[in-house]
């Protein structure tokens, strides 16, 4: 059966006048309160106002309109042993409700919005009367989002709207609903509800025998969702994860740095004269581990960037801008996913899983002052060499040491649960190119054999956070060869 009568109270009035129209043109009664009556009205749509149904004005400047029986009992009503108790109280059922909310997230983010503007934009009425319409949803169809516009028309002009799509609808609506009081319950309180929109299936997991989808913060628009994909495969569970990790080491790194990531470490990682220098220097880093990486170019892609990338096996490429020739090159690389993308926030929530809940922390950052404590100081040069290091560092599982020449990283050792054996594994990845170079120690050295080890593999500067209750032993490690050591007050484990 056709619907007969809506209901319609949208502060979102994008496409609202051309649906409803269709709505009136279908033959439906509309109800409508408040400014969507008014813009309705404007546009020549014929409407009931909410009053006239309830016989009740609107008060308290409108924040009380449609909590009335003759509403929510015309969108409660179920089957025909309704009809009597309706009729006697002489309410007449509502067949849709379209209904969207006070934009209360977007005057928490006005930083011009008083605490008084933040409370008037809770929604009472509005989220009452989608919960209502999507609890009865095997009899009421209830639409919050202007997306679904069309394609309720199109359902409405075919004959009615199925069950299957009303369910769909429905759940929508709770989301809408169940996102609202999320963004509420963060502003107004130390509690975290997090409402996560399920937007892909991936294939698998880690391995294929798991299970995976991508789910996407409601409210949030991360680089992943505006990105765009060129070519190549859909992506997978752990091309997401580690193209997250390399695009957020070439954004600290800054303009032009190329970051060659496997696992969610960085192999290599460099600036150069050009992209395409920079992308041979990261290759370079640790051209074995590199093989089946994922590049990122805090940058454009260009062609011979491009043509030195199609000579080599990565799973993605990220970057900012990709020029059409460079987009030309890689096209052969059926299996190569090309993405261009804005660079990813640092000021988002970090959250980590442990059953049943989650652990919450603020996204790393660089440490603000460094302190010299050994005999001789860095040169420019070394204490550039320094920070692009310590960036490294801060962005590899730890233990983590990162050998670097020039704006080069040579060596890398992640993940060691000994600080020297991440020392030894980053000298022996160098293989003779730490000579002259710098390192970084993602936490305190607690003995000097971290130190004797650099110094063996000819590294002339190092960073570390200092705190360990041999501080004093390592500086006289560093002063005996020579090393400049710089203290940093901060650690930056990963884990």
């Amino acid at each position: 059966m056709g619907l007969s009568r809506a209901l319609v109270s949208v502060y979102d009035k994008t496409g609202l006048v051309p649906f409803v129209r269709r709505l009136v043109d279908a033959g439906y009664e509309v109800v409508s309160s408040g400014g969507t009556a008014t813009a309705l009205e404007a546009a020549g749509v014929e409407v009931i106002r909410v009053s006239e149904v309830t016989g009740a004005p609107e008060i308290l400047g409108g924040r009380v309109k449609t909590l009335h029986p003759s509403i929510h009992g015309g969108i409660l009503a179920r089957g025909v042993g309704d009809d009597a108790e309706l009729a006697a109280s002489g309410i007449e059922r509502f067949d849709l409700v379209v209904c969207n909310l006070y934009p209360f997230r977007e005057t928490v983010a006005d930083s011009a919005a008083s605490e008084i503007d933040i409370i008037e934009k809770i929604d009472i009425g509005g989220p009452a009367m989608v919960r209502a319409a999507a609890k009865n949803h095997q009899h009421v169809t209830v639409v919050v989002s202007p997306d679904r516009y069309d394609a309720v028309a199109e359902a409405i002009e075919s004959g009615g709207v199925g069950g299957e799509m009303r369910r769909e609808l429905a759940a929508e609506a709770f989301f809408h609903t169940a996102s609202y009081d999320a963004a509420i319950v963060a502003w107004i309180g130390d509690d975290r509800v997090i409402p996560l929109r399920r937007v892909a299936e991936l294939r698998y997991g880690e391995n294929p025998h798991q299970a995976a989808a991508l789910f996407q913060e409601d409210g949030q628009s991360p680089w992943w969702a505006t990105a765009t994909q060129h070519q190549g495969k859909e992506m997978s569970f752990n091309n997401y994860a580690d193209t997250e990790a390399a695009w957020r080491l070439a954004a600290d790194l800054g303009d032009g740095a190329v970051v060659v990531v496997k696992h969610t470490n960085a192999s290599g990682a460099a600036k150069g004269s050009s992209v395409s220098q920079a992308f041979e220097l990261a290759w370079d880093g640790d051209a074995l581990a590199a093989f089946g990486g994922v590049i990122a170019i805090n940058g454009r892609l260009d062609e011979p960037t491009a043509a030195a990338i199609s000579e080599r096996f990565v799973e993605v490429v990220v970057c900012l801008e990709a020029t059409p020739e460079a987009l030309e090159t890689l096209s052969p690389k059926a299996n190569v996913r090309v993405l261009t993308a804005p660079l990813p926030s640092a000021d988002d929530v970090d959250y980590r899983r442990v059953e049943g809940g989650f652990l919450s922390q603020d996204r790393d950052h660089e440490s603000p002052s460094w302190e010299v404590v050994s005999d001789r100081e860095p040169t420019d040069d070394e204490m550039a060499g320094l920070r692009f290091a310590w960036t490294v560092a801060a962005h590899t599982k730890s233990n983590a040491i990162v050998l670097v020449k020039g704006e080069q990283a040579v060596g890398v050792g992640a993940g060691d649960q000994s600080r020297v054996g991440a020392a030894e594994r980053a000298v022996v990845k160098a293989n003779g190119r730490a000579v002259g170079g710098v390192a970084a120690s993602d936490a305190f050295f607690p003995f000097r054999d971290g130190v004797d080890t650099l110094a063996a593999a000819g590294v002339r500067a190092i960073v570390e956070p200092g705190g360990s209750r041999n501080d004093q032993e390592v500086i006289d490690a560093a002063n005996e060869h020579g090393i400049a050591l710089v203290f940093t007050g901060e650690r930056h484990f990963r884990h």
